[in-house]
């Protein structure tokens, strides 16, 4: 009641408030909810290994003094014939899409430690930014502490990005790739230096020294024509011909590299953020932290650790039926939840041997649960075959 009388009301806007919608994209599993769940300080987006996770479009809301960043959690994006084999939703298909119509920035999020598709952004993504050139994109490259061999992490950024970020032509320099131990420092520090006006506090690359200087190998030498920020001279649209040959998008403002769920660097893209805010009204008042109802979070939370511990395509047949909701005497939260599942074999496994699966799932749901609503949480869970 308390989170639906909090949606409803009008924002308490401050005197002067700034706002910033935020989409993240990229692809299923690129740790979208992760990095989302660590600006917010707090869990409300659910975060599995499994692919697709993220079901729906949810929003986080970030208040900071006269400022709010609005967070769109978007689906990963995927082709219809991926989102038939695990039974998803058409929503999956155009909440992304949707996301990136109304946002202000678009954060693009690569997982550099997937050595498959590091190297590309995917075909989704290039014709989703083709769609919107006008609206300003970041590349942030995740999960770097996993990179072992750092000097990779410039090649990644050169084919990523065109060779091409904020309208200066990148030069990658071979010096690095002397050291390429699992202890080296990244190679190229946090983000592109920014441009004077829009300097990232506290950032080790807010400084004018050339990132060449920060052992980088990076070189933002000379400036592409018409390949700049999109404030003067927009980027072209591009065609489906011309995305065949594409790698990578040339119109990249800035280069952050993080590990999301250590959230190491997470407060320097913040600040990042936080700075790109334009003068306009709040959306939510500033004790909202997500759109979403309790509910939706439990049910996502729940989601989240039914993928985690059951096997391949299983977890995408359970159906999820809240059958208790209510405050105990002591203000703790009383939540009892039914799976349903299609076949016996599936009950088996979701039980597991001794109720083992069954228990932890409830027993981990139910501390992330306490987290996301401070109080006592008490779960029970029990699994039904449909019908």
């Amino acid at each position: 009641e308390e989170q639906k009388r909090l949606l409803e009301n009008r924002p308490d806007q401050p005197q002067n408030p700034k706002v910033l919608r935020i989409a993240i994209i990229g692809a299923p599993n690129a740790g979208k909810s992760t990095l989302s769940n660590q600006l917010l300080g707090r869990k409300v987006f659910p975060v599995s290994r499994k692919v697709h996770t993220t079901r729906c479009k949810a929003w986080g809301v970030i208040t900071h003094e006269d400022t709010q960043l609005i967070i769109l959690d978007t689906p990963g994006l995927t082709n219809p014939l991926k989102a038939k084999r695990h039974n998803l939703d058409e929503a999956m298909l155009t909440d992304p899409w949707d996301s990136v119509k109304h946002a202000d920035l678009v954060l693009v999020l690569v997982d550099v430690s997937d050595h498959w598709t590091r190297n590309s952004l995917s075909k989704e993504v290039l014709k989703c930014l083709s769609q919107f050139p006008h609206i300003p994109s970041v590349l942030v490259l995740n999960k770097v502490d996993i990179l072992k061999k750092k000097f990779l992490l410039l090649e990644i950024v050169a084919d990523l990005t065109e060779g091409i970020v904020n309208g200066k032509k990148l030069e990658v320099k071979s010096a690095c790739k002397q050291d390429s131990s699992p202890s080296a420092k990244s190679p190229l520090q946090i983000t592109q230096a920014s441009p004077p006006e829009s300097k990232v506090p506290g950032s080790p690359c807010g400084q004018e020294k050339s990132l060449a200087q920060e052992g980088s190998g990076l070189d933002r030498s000379s400036d592409v024509g018409g390949a700049g920020t999109g404030e003067a001279q927009g980027p072209k649209h591009y065609g489906l011909e011309d995305l065949k040959d594409m790698k990578g998008w040339p119109h990249f403002q800035e280069i952050f590299m993080l590990a999301a769920l250590r959230g190491e660097e997470v407060d320097t893209l913040k600040r990042y953020l936080l700075m790109q805010a334009k003068p306009g009204p709040w959306e939510f008042h500033s004790d909202v932290l997500t759109n979403q109802s309790p509910q939706e979070i439990c049910d996502n939370i729940i989601r989240e650790k039914v993928l985690e511990y059951l096997p391949l395509e299983v977890p995408y047949g359970v159906t999820q039926v809240t059958d208790i909701w209510e405050e105990g005497e002591c203000g703790e939260l009383l939540i009892a939840q039914s799976l349903l599942v299609p076949r016996e074999s599936h009950k088996r496994m979701l039980i597991g041997r001794g109720g083992k699966v069954i228990s932890r799932i409830a027993r981990e749901a139910g501390q992330d649960l306490m987290n996301a609503f401070l109080c006592d949480v008490r779960l029970k869970l029990k699994v039904e075959v449909k019908g």
